[in-house]
Formats: structure tokens, C-alpha cells, sequence
């Protein structure tokens, strides 16, 4: 099994693609061990020392290292990977779902055509994108013109998501969506 490793923009995250599906579709994204229960490999990686957060994509696995270097942590986490996939185990506990997005959303129904415009300019535009930087973004809202995203992976903490949030995909929203007034993550 051979794994390919991509830097972020992000320096504390580093993108594993172990060249096969990790979740298929959606997003598992563990801020903390105490979350890892929710996947056996995630489990896995924050038994290495220095793993601070994990995220599950499609076909990436994101690791967030906390104060270690990546020299000395990265053997780990590739081990860890090749040793999961290689067991067979289930990559996420059972009775555990993915994030597809669409949960906990808020905005008016009067809004409705306007939302669903902005989905699918995040969807077939901005989440790709991203996705190739080992992270996700996913719609939470849409109020007085303000666009709420939740930032996950390589983009929760990432010292260019701001630039990333403000620069590229407000910009692009507001091209193509008048009332959009302002991008927040969330």
C-alpha cells in the first residue's frame, strides 16, 4: 500500500491519501481524542503522539499536529493508516454517519431560492477546492446578507483561511449572489 502525502496551507496539517476510499462521501472531522471513539481510525492516529485533530474525506485522511515536527510524527501516522486499512477494520464505529452538511442550518424561508444558490455555488465551486487542501466548508446559515460556513480539517486554523473566506469565496458570492453582503465561518 503506498500513501501519498500533501502539504496544506495549513503548516500544522498534512493530507494523507492512502489511494482508496476513506469515507466515500462526507466528512468525519475529530477535534480532540476524546472523539476518536467514532472511528477506529482516527482512534488509530491520536494514539500517535503530537495528533491533535483528524479528518476523514472521501478519499483523504487530514492529521493536525499539535507541538510536534513532522519529521519525527509522520512515520506514525502513515503506520497507522497502512495498519488500518490493511486490518480490514471499519474506518468509522458502527452507527456513526458522516457529515454530508445540510444539519443545523438557519435562514428564512423567504430566503430559500438565495440558499439554495449559495449551495451549489459551495458545492461544485468552493468545496473541491478545498477538499484538495485537505479540508471542507460546509453551509450553517444565511442571515441580513452574512453567509455563515463552518470551516473544517486544514481550514479550521489555518493562518490563510481568513484570506481564503474573505478573498476568495465571499468575492465569488457575491459575483453571483447580489444580496450576499459578507462571509463568516462559524
Amino acid at each position: 500500500m503506498f500513501i501519498q502525502t500533501e502539504t496544506t496551507p495549513n503548516p500544522a496539517t498534512l493530507k494523507f491519501l492512502p489511494g482508496r476510499s476513506v469515507l466515500g462521501e462526507g466528512v468525519l472531522d475529530l477535534r480532540s481524542a476524546e472523539d476518536a471513539d467514532l472511528s477506529p481510525l482516527a482512534q488509530r492516529l491520536f494514539d500517535v503522539r503530537g495528533v491533535s485533530a483528524v479528518m476523514l474525506g472521501s478519499d483523504f485522511v487530514t492529521v493536525t499536529k499539535a507541538d510536534s515536527e513532522w519529521p519525527q510524527i509522520k512515520p506514525a501516522i502513515l503506520g497507522a493508516i497502512m495498519e488500518h486499512f490493511m486490518s480490514g477494520a471499519p474506518v468509522l464505529s458502527e452507527g456513526v454517519k458522516p457529515d454530508v452538511g445540510d444539519g443545523d442550518e438557519f435562514f428564512d424561508a423567504k430566503d430559500g431560492e438565495i440558499v439554495a444558490t449559495i449551495k451549489e455555488l459551495l458545492e461544485t465551486r468552493v468545496r473541491p477546492a478545498v477538499a484538495n487542501d485537505g479540508g471542507d466548508i460546509t453551509f450553517r446559515g444565511f442571515e441580513n446578507g452574512v453567509v455563515f460556513l463552518n470551516m473544517k480539517g486544514s481550514c479550521s486554523g489555518c493562518p490563510s483561511s481568513t484570506a481564503t473566506l474573505k478573498n476568495g469565496i465571499e468575492n465569488l458570492l457575491k459575483h453571483f449572489v447580489p444580496e450576499v453582503a459578507e462571509v463568516r465561518a462559524v
